[in-house]
């Protein structure tokens, strides 16, 4: 699946997803596990959830790399797995990107705050 979120609950708006690639297989009676790399405030996963849920999985959980559950805004998500609770600042590197870039670095960056520089620090 692949889904996407614009707009900001942070600003006072409303995210918005929309799904951009559904499924190829049913999943009713299955066990889903669903794969992120970081779960925020938790909107997009609690509808990725709904969603899948309404499918009649037999059982759904989620597996995150990074984890910030002081920036949730939803409680019942099944994050069952968490590869590391990271502080609310903001990587790149190794897949994740800032504006289209940096996704290649081979190992996290912590990204400066200064709009001005926008550049990596180890």
């Amino acid at each position: 699946m692949e889904l996407a979120g614009y707009g900001s609950a942070e600003m006072g708006g409303h995210e918005r997803i929309r799904f951009l690639k559904d499924l190829d297989t049913e999943v009713a009676g299955r066990h889903v596990l669903v794969v992120d790399e970081v779960v925020d405030t938790g909107l997009t996963l609690h509808y990725l959830c709904r969603a899948l849920g309404l499918r009649r999985p037999e059982s759904l959980a989620a597996a995150v790399l990074f984890d910030r559950p002081y920036r949730r805004l939803v409680d019942d998500l099944p994050v069952r797995h968490v590869g590391f609770t990271i502080p609310d600042e903001f990587y790149a590197g190794y897949g994740f990107d800032l504006d289209e870039r940096w996704r290649n670095l081979p190992d996290l960056h912590l990204v400066e705050r200064s709009p001005a520089l926008r550049a990596c620090v180890a």
